[in-house]
């Protein structure tokens, strides 16, 4: 038993309760909570990201967002697609939420693990502190250990980007045991951190049952009194709704959540979601927020703020459009696939053109099927993925747009399936396959990574995050970056047998991009003498395309399918 140092009841419990970063002031960064009511799915991503990017790129504030999960996940790396969508991979190899890819790509910015928090992470951490004697002999409890650990974080956050504003997302719902440690410890900030420190936003849902033709706040009401029976006091609401809130339904809810009616906001459901934040400031929110925190307004627009409206009227605007189709075996759940949904969203405008998205159910295709299934696409993309289930079906359909000049794109384990496929079919190795479906193949033209072959967990181990690479001169792959050197995020264990690379380039591929000190292939692309634009990638372009800034390598497939699109 170790001999722990004595220390006052008063010293240690202020330690815990407060978890103080060592030269942390208050109110030297504001606190902006946002938590949701009623419903999962609400909305809390979006408005948060939307709010964070009208006080960013309109009053140009340092604004740092992170999501608090409840789940008790170390990460999100083992999530199944159809429980919890796409698992979203940041620079320094978090696998985190699909909210952090909302984030990114809302505020123009790239995170850090340090956005991302689960309750496995915050309970390992205090398991580990008990077990190596941190606590000093005290008995560990949700409070003040567990919501004291949640504060430090986000002051640890707060103190290491040295945010104006830190934006709290609270995973879940209102009322669920998973985040209600996560609550108690937002209510322990703001009475700590002071009343123009913190600015709590409530999101609820008001319902519209088909059977009254009428709007009904009764569960918005009881979501805000489960809030507020927590010790919080929202001092917004945002009310989610079909369609435009009544103003009957906003002096309710106002009374009931002694929230003045002008802070009741109203959103109700938009196709363009980039208008968001431009219709946030027309309702003056950042006001709301200015106000409230005490922060100093600038009314004049930065250039990034101007950029995203005129990005936002080259949507509305752009009547043309181009049909892309995704093959993949998560397609009635489309979260999974949400980044490439948003890159090829906001790639399309620059060109005036919007995208349709044709779903191709891969695990369907057989017997000559893909012909039928990829009538009327302009260009075709394979996501990553894990697992044989569907794969035949992808290969079938790459060989079909292969064979018949429509742009395609490869994304992870597409780039694998494009080698196996080309193998198969150019290269005459009828067998090739990859270990990771057949591990007894005798053509394992796709193998795992040598670094991967002792790792036996399945959670963050991969070969994860960000990476630099070298991109070969003369090549479309040097043409789009317009460098002959890139930086883009990997997800994946397996990669191109090296055995191979010499009769895959014999027959036609150009290996574009590669690891600057490992022969690991990164971009493959067909000669525009055999292909007008065949592209795949070993890593996740999506995951880096932001509305400002589009991936060069989605803009090439997008302006490849328009103008296979004009000549059909």
């Amino acid at each position: 038993m170790p001999d722990f140092q004595e220390l006052s009841g008063k010293t240690q419990e202020h330690e815990f309760y407060n978890n103080l970063p060592e030269g942390y002031a208050a109110g030297k960064t504001k606190y902006v909570v946002v938590t949701g009511s009623v419903i999962s799915g609400v909305g809390k991503g979006t408005f948060t990201s939307c709010l964070g990017n009208l006080l960013k790129l309109k009053h140009g504030l340092n604004v740092v967002p992170i999501k608090l999960e409840g789940y008790l996940n170390c990460d999100s790396g083992t999530l199944n697609p159809y429980r919890h969508g796409e698992v979203f991979v940041l620079d320094d190899g978090m696998e985190c939420d699909l909210d952090l890819g909302t984030y990114e790509r809302m505020l123009n910015t790239n995170l850090t693990k340090d956005s991302f928090v689960t309750a496995g992470r915050i309970f390992k951490t205090i398991i580990d502190k008990e077990r190596a004697g941190k606590y000093l002999g005290r008995d560990v409890q949700f409070i003040p250990h567990v919501t004291g650990e949640i504060k430090g974080i986000l002051r640890g956050l707060a103190m290491k980007s040295d945010a104006d504003i830190v934006m709290v997302e609270i995973g879940g719902t209102v009322g669920d045991i998973e985040n209600s440690y996560y609550l108690e410890a937002m209510r322990e900030l703001g009475h700590e951190e002071g009343r123009d420190n913190v600015c709590f936003i409530n999101i609820v849902y008001i319902l519209e049952p088909g059977s009254l033709g009428e709007q009904k706040s009764k569960a918005a009401q009881l979501g805000l009194r489960a809030l507020m029976s927590t010790g919080i006091q929202p001092s917004i609401v945002v009310c989610r709704s079909e369609h435009p809130l009544k103003e009957s339904i906003r002096e309710k809810i106002s009374i009931y959540s002694n929230v003045p009616v002008e802070r009741v906001i109203g959103l109700f459901d938009t196709k363009n979601i980039y208008k968001v934040p431009i219709q946030l400031m027309e309702m003056g929110v950042d006001k709301m927020i200015f106000d409230i925190l005490k922060l100093k307004n600038s009314s004049k627009s930065h250039p990034d703020f101007l950029k995203w409206e005129q990005l936002s009227e080259k949507m509305d605007r752009a009547k043309s459009k181009i049909t892309i189709g995704i093959g993949g075996k998560y397609t009635n759940v489309h979260d999974s696939y949400m980044s490439i949904i948003k890159a090829l969203e906001h790639t399309a405008p620059y060109f005036g053109y919007n995208v349709d998205i044709k779903w191709i159910e891969t695990t369907e295709i057989c017997d000559g099927k893909e012909k039928g299934c990829l009538k009327g696409i302009d260009g075709l993309i394979i996501p990553g993925g894990f697992g044989s289930r569907g794969v035949e079906g992808k290969i079938d359909c790459i060989r079909y747009v292969r064979e018949n000049n429509i742009p395609f794109l490869g994304l992870c384990l597409g780039f694998q399936l494009a080698v196996i496929e080309f193998a198969r079919n150019v290269c005459g190795i009828k067998d090739a396959a990859s270990t990771e479906f057949n591990t007894k193949t005798k053509e394992p033209v796709i193998c795992i990574l040598p670094e991967q072959e002792e790792v036996k967990g399945l959670g963050g181990t991969m070969r994860l995050g960000g990476y630099d690479m070298k991109v070969k001169k003369g090549t479309s792959a040097m043409r789009l970056y317009g460098s002959d050197m890139a930086r883009e995020r990997f997800r994946h264990r397996y990669n191109v047998n090296t055995k191979y690379i010499g009769v895959l380039e014999k027959n036609g591929i150009v290996f574009s991009g590669m690891a600057p000190e490992k022969k690991i292939m990164q971009i493959l692309e067909l000669p525009q003498k055999m292909h007008p634009f065949f592209l795949a990638t070993q890593f996740h372009a999506e995951y880096t395309s932001k509305p400002l800034a589009p991936n060069p390598l989605f803009k090439g497939f997008v302006e490849a399918a328009i103008n296979y699109s004009k000549k059909k």
